[in-house]
Formats: C-alpha cells, structure tokens, sequence
C-alpha cells in the first residue's frame, strides 16, 4: 500500500525538502473550527513553486485549523489551500471537488489542475480545491532530523540484513522525535484530522457539502471522510483503496504475493521477448535472473557506473515499475542491465534505474520515508496504523515469506520506523460502516493495493458501486495523466457521476 510512483516520489522529496528548510508557519490566535466563521485568505499562488497554478489563473491562501480538534481552543497550524473558480453558469455549478493523490504525505495543492484535462467539462461546474495535508508542502511543516550521511547498503546473511533494517527504522524513529517540538505535533498527523481538515475547507467556503477524489491512501482517506461527515458528503469518488478490516502492516504484507504475481507475468512477456532482453526463453528462465540479482546484491551490491544498488533498492524499483503494464519494457531493459553487471561488464545505469538510484542515494531520499510515517504511525489503525510490538513478529514473517516471496517478502514484511516512534498513536482507527453513495474503481491486478481490498471496502460501503478495470495498474481514473494507457469507459462513468448523474445502478467492469 501506498508505494507512489518515481514522479510522485521525486516530487514529495522536493516539496518535502523546501517544508524542511523554511521556518514553521506562525500559529494563529484564532479559534477555527468546522462551521465556525474562519475564512480563507486567498491570493496568488507561487509563480516559483506552482507556476501552473498561476497559469490556470488559481488563488493561493491559508486557512487555521486545530492542532487539536478535541481542544478546539487551543493551538492553531495553517492548511495550504489553491483554488480554481468554476467557469460554468451559477445555476450548473456544483460546489467544491477536493483531490488527494495518495501516499500518505503526497502534497495536493496542484493535483485537481492535473486531473482537469480528464475532467474536462465536468471541471467547469466545480471550484476544483487543492490542499496540502496538514505538515506537507505549504502547510504548517514537520520535519525530521536529517542522517548523519547516506544509509549503508544493507549486506550479509539473512539476519544481518534484517538486522540492518531495524537499526535503519530506530533511527529514522529518534530522528523525528528529535526537532524541538516535534513530538508535540506527531501524534496529531492523523487521518482522521486531515478528514476534519477537509470539513474545515468546506465550511470556510461557505459549502453545504464537498465532493471527493482520492486515489490509493487518498482513497481511504476519503472513505475516512465518509465517516466523520456522511451527511457533507455530495460526490465521493474513491480509487484503489484498500481492505478497512487489516492494520497497515497488514496491507503492507499483501503486497508481497500480489508483487510475485505481477512478477510472473512481466516475466512471460519478457520471456516472449527474449531477442530484445535475453533474459530467458521461459518466464520461469526470466524469473530466476531476478532471483539470482536479489541474492547477490543481499551478499554484495551491484556498481553501474558511480551507483550503488542493494538488494532493498532494487526490490524498491521493481515493485514501483510492475505497478504498471506500462513500464514492463523499462524494467526488462534495466534487469537486463544489471545482469551485465553482475557478468563483470562495465555498464552504466540505464537512465530510468540511474534517475532512481540518484534519487535513493540523495539527501532528500530520507523524506521519501519518513514524511509517509507521520500518519502511519500517528493512526492507531486502519487506514493507516497497526503495527506490532517488538522486532520478533517482523523477523518471523520475513524470514517466512522468502519460501514463496523471495523477491519482495523481505520488503512487504519489513520492520517500520512506528515500532519505534516516539509518540504513541493520536487517533484510532476508523470502521466502515455505513451506506454513503460512493463510487469505486479497482484494477483487477494491482499490487500496491491488491484487488480483494477495493472488493473489501466496498462491502463495507454498502451503499457504494465497483467499478472493475481489467489491467496491472495502481488507479484506474485518469490513467493517461502517468502517461498510461486510459480506461475510457471508467472516464465516463466518474465524469458522469461527478456531473450530477446518477450512480450506475450495478457493478460493472471496464476492459482496456
């Protein structure tokens, strides 16, 4: 579960990174909270940090929510807003649409202008609202101590590298408790705060109701919202979330066999194009080239050029790339590559595993963790919290796991940052319960967040329909904005929905 794209992950280091290095954002004195008068400051947006916006004509601004909305009197932190005004005549206005993009710690601010050219018309009658979630982007920061240097590629045995990833996970853990008043804002990193937050929005622009997109984390973030706010709850469009019943190493842990899966068929048509890769003339000739690479980088990692990739990096990369059908060529192309490497070849990387590597191996690469832990620790359950205790459970489950994982056990069973972390959970979990109109889409074969959770969730969301998409992907809306292949017909079912049409009266699936 939310394992975001190389994009996505480059762009939450950036904003990350430019959170980290400014100064907190001052608290204000004000009480808000939902429905109680507060406004939002608006005015320009960043020409520098959001220059699209400033091109889509958007307003920039603040509003001052809780830290606390169980101490609603109390301390106040600052929710970055942008807002792009609906052009459509007063009477099809439809009110706010919200968008989150997943991760979590994915920052928002941008991502309805990325959705409109796949809303197209449908845009026009909303104020497309863009947040950043509480401590990301231009929001109120929080940041974690940077490490002293760059992690140590984790070598050895099976134990050792186990090992390796507690001592990793400890420290990323004292890190964020260390900054001087950070241990007073974790545990308010909730999902159940950013869903108030949300509610926060809405009553600041004077709205009776709010409509939703959320992908991935986003997804259940919105389903959170459904929740807390049933009856401020107009539009609610979810994709690719995940089972409401299991804990978030729970969620982690399904990935594992979904990854293997997807591995098997990148592999058979990797074996099809064995002219091109030579990787083998079978998918399992294929598969056991990945398996000889995972096991000689856990001994000793590859060097391609001036990089360095371990075995935690490379199950990294290719888990991000079989997200996607798309991207089975790339990742032939960089196996390829690194089985060169292995052979004694001086190679360098292929630019789609140098940009990765680049990125893991840089000061920024620590956010790319730690900023997701704020709220999967901060949650004390679904849908993103529930951790065991203690380090023996985690050393169980992977050294378990590599009889019938052995590329992505380790890292689908792997130890977290939250058995350490310095806070105890601010929130608990949230139960799905409850039949709010929700439309859903699924991918049949996505392992970031496997299939059986968006059927899950749906059960739990009586009220809600599934919409089916029969392809490897992690989101089904909007695919052609990542540059993958759309899926026409869940297009229009959402721009229908988000319209003002009605949900469509059975499930239904989507081909390609």
């Amino acid at each position: 579960m939310r394992r975001p794209t190389l994009t996505s992950l480059a762009l939450l280091a950036a904003t990350t990174l430019a959170a980290s290095l400014s100064a907190a954002a001052p608290t204000s004195a004000a009480t808000p909270t939902p429905g109680g008068g507060q406004t939002v400051d608006w005015g320009p947006c960043s020409a520098e940090q959001h220059p699209e916006l400033v091109e889509a004509g958007a307003e920039c601004g603040h509003l001052t929510v809780p830290l606390d909305y169980a101490a609603p009197q109390g301390r106040t932190i600052e929710i970055a807003v942008s807002r792009i005004r609906a052009t459509a005549e007063p009477a099809q206005r439809r009110g706010i649409l919200l968008a989150n993009p997943g991760g979590p710690g994915g920052p928002g601010l941008d991502y309805p202008l990325a959705l409109s050219p796949v809303l197209g018309k449908v845009a026009d009658r909303y104020d497309l609202i863009g947040f950043d979630p509480r401590f990301l982007g231009g929001s109120t920061p929080l940041a974690c101590t940077p490490p002293a240097g760059p992690p140590a590629p984790a070598t050895g045995n099976h134990r050792q590298v186990f090992d390796a990833t507690v001592a990793s996970a400890r420290d990323m853990a004292r890190r964020c408790g260390q900054p001087p008043g950070n241990t007073a804002l974790l545990p308010h990193a909730t999902s159940r705060n950013v869903a108030r937050d949300m509610d926060a929005i809405r009553a600041a622009l004077g709205e009776p109701a709010l409509s939703y997109f959320g992908v991935s984390y986003g997804a259940d973030l919105g389903a959170v919202y459904t929740q807390l706010f049933p009856h401020r709850a107009d539009r609610i469009v979810l994709d690719s979330g995940t089972d409401p019943a299991l804990t978030q190493y729970e969620l982690f842990q399904v990935t594992g066999p979904a990854a293997e899966t997807a591995l098997d068929e990148w592999a058979a048509w990797t074996a099809a194009r064995h002219g091109t890769y030579r990787l083998g003339r079978t998918a399992p000739r294929v598969r056991a080239t990945v398996e000889r690479l995972i096991t000689h980088a856990e001994r000793q990692p590859l060097t391609l050029g001036g990089h360095t990739a371990d075995a935690g990096r490379l199950r990294l990369i290719m888990h991000q790339l079989l997200q996607y059908e798309e991207s089975d060529p790339a990742l032939a192309r960089i196996v390829r590559n690194l089985q060169d490497a292995l052979d004694g070849h001086a190679v360098e990387p292929d630019p789609v595993l140098a940009q990765w590597l680049t990125l893991l191996s840089s000061p920024e690469a620590d956010a790319l963790f730690s900023v997701p832990s704020f709220t999967m620790c901060a949650d004390g359950g679904w849908p993103a919290g529930g951790w065991p205790a203690g380090t023996n459970a985690y050393w169980r489950n992977t050294r378990q796991s590599r009889t019938t994982q052995p590329v992505f056990g380790p890292q689908a069973n792997a130890i977290s940052a939250c058995t350490f972390w310095p806070t105890p959970p601010g929130d608990g979990g949230t139960a799905i319960d409850n039949d709010v109109p929700v439309l859903l889409l699924h991918a049949t074969r996505d392992n970031n967040t496997p299939y059986p959770g968006g059927v899950a969730l749906h059960r739990a969301l009586d009220g809600s329909r599934l919409l089916t998409a029969d392809i490897r992907s992690h989101g089904v809306y909007a695919n052609a904005i990542s540059g993958n292949q759309p899926i026409p017909c869940a297009d229009k079912a959402v721009n229908t929905y988000l319209a003002g049409g009605p949900l469509p009266p059975t499930d239904r699936t989507c081909h390609p």
